[in-house]
């Protein structure tokens, strides 16, 4: 355990701050299943839906700095040439 004060303030943040991260992590998989999903399914419709919904998961995620700004892209970028094979 911390002794000083801003250690146990520091220990206070990472631990709000980890919270914060799983949560948008798990945002992140729970949008990328999805869009798997709608791809194995061969749904254009869906998968397009799906397609924007886990762009703004990643872009989020980005911003928040979960993840870096090019992970985001080709991960988007991945997720946009998997569905311009089935349409």
């Amino acid at each position: 355990m911390p002794n000083l004060k801003s250690a146990k303030k520091r220990m206070r943040q990472n631990a709000v701050r980890y919270d914060r991260n799983v949560q948008v992590r798990t945002r992140v998989k729970s949008a990328r299943r999805s869009m798997m999903e709608a791809l194995e399914a061969k749904d254009a419709d869906a998968g397009a839906e799906a397609l924007r919904a886990y762009s703004s998961v990643l872009d989020k995620a980005a911003k928040a700095g979960v993840i870096k700004k090019n992970t985001a892209v080709r991960r988007k970028t991945n997720a946009a040439n998997g569905l311009r094979k089935i349409a």
